[in-house]
């Protein structure tokens, strides 16, 4: 049988799941050299929430932390995961601004760029994908896994048959809660490899424990890749362990032998970066098997018990926990990840706390259900769209349609801050928080004050020096 590959999430999901995405730049870069002899297929080390947490949180240069470690990866590939049409923030985007992410991207040594889309509306996906295969990267298009009326194996079948009419390189099985089963992980790649001949990659959550059966089914089914991460960073909310893994399928001469004298110098590491990032340790070393039943992934049972907290109605949690489901099936059934874990999310705990479901509607519910995130996967219940469309149609068009040209209108507003691309790309991604950490990138190097700064003329920014 083929032998099968493991890409290492230690450097981006695993400690996105655990850690809060705290793990610094120098933390990664001091062990990368050694992770790059382990024999990985790739090591994701970049994309998600690393982004936002590098600027919003740690005072660094995502840009930076990419060109440091790809300067370390001689040996392996580097891969990162990017949200479609919203890049690596929270709304879509212009498809001028995804294609200066994805040119910059390639610039900077981008080896493989995993996408999804929180719906799998893959209209979302067509310019970012066009991109990538433009730029000579690997494209790899995810299925964002849920389970529901609607989301039969049949459905993620014709979901892969759309991955490759986009040009995808590889497809990915993305199981963002963990509730991937091994007898559907079966069905679902033998299907999808009977159909195509392209290699298959399996991403899973630890978090209701069935991550590790799920692999191996789907690795004696002909999955190629299982993404897996070091000990120290594992199970929880995060990936199976790599050692466990490999051994397994190792014994099942699936694998070849793993050095396990070099896995344990490398999670020795990671073990002492988790100890210095206890503040924000989830320490969920245990399964939550609720999550088979509320299907709510771990990290946004973290957000909804936070929210809770904030309200100082934490009590409410088990309201919240069976209201979400219930939500969930008022919007279409949605996969569970950004951003629809976060739109249901909230709704949840309005409808919760206010004692009557949909007193209050939030404007992202109301953009949800007037089409500007994509097209749902079932119907919306018609008390939703009578309450919020009325006389009007949902967008029947990709949403980024709309959205005019932003690249240059957003240099103009940004003005000297924004010394490169990258620095204009902070910019549109995280809006204030990006202006922010570039206010603090140059303030000495550019010698202006710039609490004096006046407001630019619509062709000329111009501050007093």
């Amino acid at each position: 049988m083929a032998q099968v590959s493991f890409v290492d999430t230690t450097m981006r999901d695993a400690h996105q799941s655990l850690l809060a995405t705290r793990i610094t730049t120098p933390e990664l870069v001091s062990i990368a050299s050694l992770v790059d002899t382990v024999g990985y297929h790739a090591v994701e080390m970049w994309g998600g929430a690393t982004y936002d947490a590098a600027v919003r949180y740690l005072d660094e240069d995502p840009w930076d932390r990419l060109d440091k470690l790809r300067e370390k990866f001689t040996n392996t590939k580097i891969q990162m995961l990017l949200r479609g049409q919203n890049l690596l923030g929270y709304r879509n985007y212009a498809d001028d601004v995804v294609e200066l992410f994805v040119k910059t991207l390639a610039r900077h040594g981008m080896d493989i760029v995993r996408m999804f889309d929180a719906l799998n509306d893959f209209r979302n996906l067509e310019k970012a994908a066009a991109c990538v295969r433009k730029e000579k990267m690997h494209l790899q298009i995810a299925l964002s896994y849920t389970v529901s009326p609607v989301h039969s194996v049949q459905y993620f079948v014709n979901l892969a048959d759309t991955a490759m009419e986009l040009g995808a390189d590889s497809i990915c099985i993305k199981d963002m809660a963990g509730l991937l089963t091994p007898g559907v992980a079966r069905e679902l790649v033998k299907a999808i490899k009977e159909n195509h001949d392209i290699p298959l990659e399996i991403h899973s959550h630890f978090s209701t424990g069935l991550a590790d059966m799920s692999y191996m089914a789907a690795a004696e089914a002909g999955a190629d890749i299982l993404d897996t991460a070091m000990s120290a960073l594992a199970l929880g909310t995060s990936q199976p362990a790599v050692e466990a893994m490999w051994t397994a399928l190792s014994d099942l001469g699936l694998a070849s032998p793993p050095d396990y004298s070099l896995l344990r110098h490398i999670n020795r590491h990671f073990a002492k970066v988790r100890d210095n990032h206890r503040g924000n340790d989830s320490v969920l070393q245990t399964i939550m098997p609720e999550i088979l039943e509320n299907q709510i992934p771990g990290g946004m049972f973290s957000n909804l018990l936070s929210q809770l907290k904030n309200q100082r109605v934490s009590h409410l949690l088990p309201q919240v926990l069976e209201e979400v489901p219930r939500v969930r099936e008022d919007l279409g059934y949605p996969p569970l990840v950004t951003p629809t874990s976060q739109i249901v999310g909230v709704q949840a705990v309005l409808n919760t706390i206010s004692g009557e479901r949909y007193k209050l509607v939030t404007k992202e519910v109301e953009r949800y259900v007037k089409g500007y995130y994509g097209r749902p996967p079932a119907g919306i219940s018609q008390y939703l769209r009578d309450r919020i469309l009325g006389d009007e149609t949902p967008l029947e068009c990709r949403a980024a349609d709309l959205i005019p040209a932003e690249v240059e209108s957003s240099r103009e507003q940004i003005g000297l801050l924004a010394k490169t691309d990258e620095d204009l790309l902070t910019y549109l991604l995280l809006g204030e928080v990006g202006k922010s950490f570039l206010l603090r990138k140059y303030r000495s190097s550019l010698g202006v004050d710039f609490s004096l700064a006046e407001k630019h003329s619509e062709d000329l920014a111009v501050y007093p020096i």
